[in-house]
């Protein structure tokens, strides 16, 4: 591990000033960055530490929904009260991940910005686009079993590993940042992260410095919640395929539809025209197979990963169907 200097912040402000330099880092649960520092893949020669922040609530909005605080860790937001009886698609997708103790470390700002676990990209004597740009992508004809098949580009195709993140996709949630200059914005969560195309290694729109303060979720959304994740383990193991759903079924007809997928994609994937086809119909073999053919239009096997488009199929069926059994939460 390269050395590096070491700042501990009192107030947001504080720490996004003392992250304007080039190449520093925040450090709150450290599950990913440390890891990275380790490798040397990542080599921040400072890190601001914002454990000491203010940052550790959920509040309750006006309009019904929450604000959580950036350091908010995954057990306490899967835990809490108002996540577990309003947003039970958010409280499963974070259990589904990790392990218990990494989830009592791990925020919810880190969560959202973990890198993908391409084993190229960890390999640092390989060549990689999103580690060294311009050097390469071998994983496109190499070991590409676990990697994405939708939102691709020729110079990458690492999937995006955030359990979470597909389930604040599919909520609508908004990130709320703070820049170095003191000035704030709000981010919608399907504008937050960046397609691979030539510039991979850009992964999101945050600036240098910039920090995530909270993410918001808006009121609560009627229907069966649930998280499906299919891996290799049952615990311990990043998504092969994971779909996010909230459906709402009323006399045997979907009435509304929501679905989020991680695994397949280089970000949480979500497609909304394919929700606007399902809602209204009976959710029969047919739909579903006109659904699956939208979603999986554009996805792109490179060999090994083939078998996620079928895998894909599979799930989604398995989603809707439960919802118009009412077999879900």
């Amino acid at each position: 591990m390269k050395r590096f200097e070491y700042s501990r912040a009192t107030a947001p402000e504080q720490a996004a000033q003392s992250a304007s330099v080039k190449d520093a880092s925040f450090i709150a649960g450290g599950t990913n960055l440390l890891d990275l520092m380790k490798l040397e893949i990542e080599t921040p020669v400072k890190l601001v530490d914002i454990t000491r922040l203010a940052l550790a609530q959920i509040e309750k909005t006006t309009d019904g929904g929450l604000r959580i605080g950036t350091l908010v860790t995954n057990s306490d937001l899967a835990a809490h009260p108002e996540v577990i009886a309003n947003y039970p698609v958010l409280s499963r997708a974070i259990l589904a991940g990790a392990t218990g103790q990494l989830r009592n470390r791990a925020t919810t700002g880190g969560n959202l910005l973990q890198r993908t676990r391409c084993y190229y990209f960890y390999q640092t004597d390989s060549a990689c686009n999103k580690r060294n740009p311009g050097s390469g992508c071998p994983v496109i004809r190499g070991e590409n079993r676990t990697l994405a098949i939708l939102g691709t580009s020729e110079s990458c195709i690492a999937q995006h590993p955030s359990d979470m993140a597909v389930a604040m996709r599919l909520l609508d949630a908004t990130v709320e940042t703070l820049k170095t200059d003191g000035s704030t914005r709000k981010i919608a969560i399907k504008d937050f992260y960046c397609l691979p195309k030539d510039t991979p290694h850009i992964e999101n729109v945050l600036e240098s410095g910039e920090l995530i303060t909270h993410v918001v979720l808006p009121a609560p959304i009627k229907g069966m919640h649930t998280y499906d994740k299919v891996r290799d383990r049952a615990s311990y193991a990043f998504a092969l395929v994971s779909c996010a759903a909230v459906i709402n079924v009323e006399e045997g007809k979907i009435t509304t539809a929501r679905l989020a997928f991680g695994g397949i994609g280089t970000e949480p994937w979500r497609n909304e025209a394919v929700e606007a086809l399902l809602t209204g119909t009976d959710g029969n073999d047919d739909v579903i197979k006109q659904a699956a053919d939208l979603l999986l239009k554009d996805a792109k096997g490179s060999g090994q990963n083939d078998f996620k488009i079928p895998l894909t199929r599979r799930l989604l069926k398995q989603v809707i169907q439960r919802a118009l059994a009412g077999k879900g939460a």
